[in-house]
């Protein structure tokens, strides 16, 4: 996804400033990227505090001075004591301090300066972030913010500390405006809705979903859109039916765990408000796949919660599902109680920094089994084939628009599927499991879902085998470092 804060920053910039937009996730910045600049900002989250500081670094060797915002350095500034400027908070006055200072004088200044937002701007006065500075084209999926915080206070979370417990909300035309833009400066596929939970003011959701429908028919339905969400929004059918209509088809939920006892003693009892398998069911009867997390290492956790895990992955028949070690992130309930225990570990060498209940090699090895048996072709595939028999039929089915029908979309979806058939169906060593979901599929033309499934099932795969031989981090927070083949573009 495009990196929605920079992009944000970088719309909100003085009149008159030029911008060049780098996301090192497509390219690495070069030296002439930093010999033309003035000054250089940057953002990025826990996960990335490596790369962020390897930028610092290199913007210095140029004498650069440097900007650090985003979530990490909100949480946690003093893991950057390296940068010019922290700008600690969202967009707001101190945002316009540290433009005030820098078109003063963008001079690197003789020690680091902390500029703090006290006065956040109202997100209904946000200016379109600036996708013209990006090439849209080359992301998978693009991304929208609707609201910013959550009402819940799940222990491990730490959007209430960052972004508070009460949403603050764009209106409906804004939203539209951005979906607009998106569409201008050249995205295809879908849009996902990063709010922390799309329902976290269902008033306010279900004023924004009539909009989405309309926009949904002017525009021929030209992408999906995914969002996510608490399960409870599984009580909401009207909800669901105008997602439905909208034409969402995917939503992540945090389901974290199928122990009840689990979900207490992390706060999440709002899972417990439908069954969980009842609920996954009743998204799907909408035509929403769902997306899950999942975390190891629970302090309730018992030998056995690796095979507690699987059997509920076999019932719920969920196909993608983030399988996560427990990591205590500052400025979350999680964190101020280990650290009263005394149960926090900061050691690189470790995939998390909680000293668990269980044995941490157990926890790991629990992990890499759960990867490794969730994600076999045969398993992964089943639970695809359940989802083109009891999800996908109850999608809506957009009519074939001049949109959808476009050139440019039937060149890249033909990229796609002869790659996927090239890589997997000829070359691939499970392509077996591949064809005997695929060619039914082709006969009857569904080329769409031998591409969409083509394509994750082959990364989930890849992924899960490098897991459980031990060459991938058991945690997604975790930054300890692996010697990993670099992939071909």
């Amino acid at each position: 996804m495009p990196p929605q804060g920079l992009l944000l920053i970088a719309a909100s910039l003085p009149a008159g400033w030029k911008v060049r937009f780098i996301d090192e996730n497509i390219r690495a910045a070069t030296d002439e990227d930093f010999i033309w600049a003035d000054a250089v900002f940057v953002s990025g989250m826990h996960i990335q505090r490596p790369q962020i500081n390897d930028i610092c670094r290199r913007a210095h060797q140029h004498d650069l001075a440097v900007a650090l915002g985003g979530p990490s350095v909100s949480a946690c500034p003093e893991y950057y004591p390296d940068f010019d400027y922290l700008h600690v908070g969202e967009l707001g006055d101190a945002t316009y301090e540290l433009f005030r200072r820098l078109g003063r004088d963008s001079a690197r200044p003789d020690r680091q300066v902390i500029l703090t937002t006290k006065e956040r701007r109202d997100m209904a006065a946000f200016p379109l972030p600036a996708y013209e500075l990006l090439p849209l084209n080359k992301y998978f999926i693009g991304s929208i913010q609707f609201s910013s915080g959550c009402p819940y206070q799940c222990e491990f979370c730490d959007i209430p500390a960052l972004y508070g417990r009460n949403p603050r909300l764009k209106s409906p035309e804004q939203v539209i405006a951005e979906l607009d833009k998106m569409l201008e400066c050249g995205l295809a596929g879908a849009v996902y809705f990063v709010d922390d939970n799309f329902i976290g003011n269902r008033k306010a959701t279900l004023d924004l979903l009539p909009h989405l429908v309309e926009w949904q028919k002017r525009n021929g339905y030209a992408i999906q859109f995914a969002c996510e969400a608490t399960l409870n929004i599984a009580k909401r059918p009207e909800i669901l039916s105008l997602m439905r209509e909208a034409y969402f088809t995917t939503l992540f939920a945090g389901i974290e765990t199928p122990d009840p006892d689990a979900l207490k003693a992390m706060s999440k009892q709002h899972n417990m408000m439908v069954p969980i398998l009842e609920g996954v069911r009743t998204l799907n009867s909408y035509g929403l796949e769902v997306v899950s997390g999942i975390i190891l290492g629970l302090d309730t956790d018992k030998l056995d919660a690796g095979e507690g895990i699987l059997e509920f992955i076999d019932q719920s028949q969920i196909p993608l599902l983030t399988i996560n070690l427990l990591q205590a992130l500052p400025r979350t309930p999680l964190y101020d109680r280990l650290k009263r225990e005394g149960r926090l570990i900061e050691d690189s060498d470790r995939d998390s920094n909680v000293d668990f209940f269980l044995p941490y090699e157990h926890v790991v090895s629990t992990w890499r089994e759960c990867m490794g048996r969730a994600y076999t072709p045969e398993k992964l595939f089943a639970r695809f084939e359940h989802q083109v028999r009891e999800t996908y039929p109850n999608r809506f089915q957009p009519p074939n628009s001049k949109q959808r029908l476009s050139w440019s979309n039937i060149k890249r979806g033909m990229t796609m599927l002869s790659n996927i058939i090239w890589h997997v169906g000829v070359k691939g060593d499970y392509r077996r499991e591949f064809w005997k979901f695929a060619w039914p599929r082709l006969k009857t033309g569904d080329i769409e879902r031998v591409i969409s499934v083509g394509l994750v099932a082959h990364h989930l795969i890849v992924f899960a085998r490098d897991a459980s031989s031990g060459q991938q981090n058991a945690s997604y927070y975790s930054t300890r470092l692996r010697d990993m083949p670099v992939a071909a573009e």
